[in-house]
């Protein structure tokens, strides 16, 4: 199905055709969902002025914190191979920019994801409408030239040297969101966040963010610079957020940004137990992914179709719109790596649960018990306190140290 584009969007037409019935049967691969772009979405948050200026119609729009969205981001890293080979740049260009003409302006990357290559993708893709995008990037790890990843460094020197960086792989004099990646258990988030202040005076950077952050952090680093968004792992198998960041956030004015919104791929129905992983993709060193470990937790798979077929929408679409339904400064980021993705993607924007939806979701979600931990262990060791399960930071300080 041809998609309307940003031109005949903003002219009133084409006529919209009826989306199609097309749905997951079974234990086998969901079927690719191909309805059509909606109308804008009733908004959300308060509108304001941004960067982006007026957003396209095709979406609603979304306030993190005071930064205003597209209702739906994009997460690219992975065209930089996350899953496999990296996607072909032109291919992935090409995505990146049509994903724009269906109304997605929010675009969220990092210096770690190739490493390099991802920003380089993203700033060949939208410098010719930078003006038009809010891009979003990363910062936290200590990468040497030639990409090899030796751990994390929040220390002011590192923070402003690797910015400068990524705007010269952008191609861009400024980045809307710089979020701290991973917290740097020896730099104080004090040190991080005045850093990421002085960034902002400059004009390098407009605003700032932590990923993989606990309540702690997220108070100690707003007290010096307001934090904008917090990017943590949640979707509908995955609801670490739930211990105390969501309610951190809703309390500060702080937005929400959902990264894995899809499980890796798992909540889409397509990784069933007989996908087999290769070595490139990270997903074959994940405790949740072994295939015991993706039949036991297929029945969660199995709620997100029942409630789907009511909507005429794939597995997938329904773990998107449950997200964008929990609160109205949440903003996924899922990361296609193709066309179709994309489309499926943008177009959950269309699927408006019910409170009935919600429920039956809820409660189904409380009878299943998910199996396997969502990342290695080194990998989890990473994660902030209070941002993973089994964890509190609240009367604590977090992995951050005290100045």
């Amino acid at each position: 199905m041809k998609h309307p584009t940003r031109k005949e969007i903003e002219a009133g037409g084409p006529t919209m055709p009826e989306r199609r019935k097309i749905l997951a049967a079974g234990l086998g691969v969901a079927a690719a969902s191909l309805l059509p772009l909606s109308t804008a979405l009733a908004q959300t948050g308060t509108p304001g002025s941004s960067a982006a200026g007026s957003l396209p119609s095709s979406t609603g729009r979304r306030m993190l914190g005071s930064l205003e969205v597209s209702a739906m981001g994009m997460g690219c890293q992975n065209f930089a191979g996350m899953y496999g080979p990296p996607t072909n740049r032109q291919e992935a260009v090409r995505i990146i920019r049509a994903a724009y003409d269906r109304g997605v302006t929010f675009f969220d990357i990092a210096e770690v994801y190739g490493p390099f290559l991802g920003e380089e993708i993203v700033g060949e893709a939208l410098s010719p409408i930078r003006d038009k995008v809010i891009i979003a990037s990363k910062f936290g790890f200590d990468i040497t030239p030639s990409g090899k990843v030796q751990g994390v460094n929040s220390r002011p020197d590192n923070i402003k040297r690797v910015t400068e960086a990524s705007l010269r792989r952008m191609r861009t004099d400024y980045i809307d969101l710089q979020y701290q990646h991973r917290i740097d258990p020896t730099v104080p988030i004090e040190d991080v966040a005045g850093t990421v202040q002085d960034l902002i005076r400059e004009g390098k950077v407009r605003h700032f963010g932590l990923s993989a952050a606990g309540e702690a952090t997220i108070r100690r680093a707003h007290k010096v610079q307001p934090v904008t968004a917090v990017q943590n792992e949640y979707s509908v198998w995955t609801r670490d957020p739930e211990i105390e960041v969501l309610a951190t956030c809703e309390e500060l004015g702080i937005g929400f940004v959902p990264w894995s919104p899809l499980g890796m791929g798992y909540l889409t129905g397509t990784v069933t137990p007989m996908v087999v992983h290769g070595p490139a993709d990270l997903r074959a060193n994940l405790p949740r992914f072994t295939p015991e470990a993706r039949r036991a937790n297929w029945p969660v798979v199995e709620l997100l179709q029942r409630v789907g077929a009511r909507h005429e929408a794939a597995p997938g679409q329904v773990a998107l719109a449950w997200l964008l339904a929990r609160k109205p400064w949440i903003v996924p980021i899922p990361g296609p790596i193709t066309q179709d993705q994309m489309d499926q993607n943008t177009d959950a924007l269309q699927v408006q649960l019910t409170d009935a939806d919600m429920k039956d979701i809820e409660d189904g979600f409380a009878q299943i018990k998910v199996q396997g931990a969502r990342l290695s262990e080194p990998m989890l060791a990473m994660i902030d306190t209070g941002a993973k399960l089994g964890t509190s930071s609240k009367d604590g300080h977090g992995m951050s140290p005290l100045p």
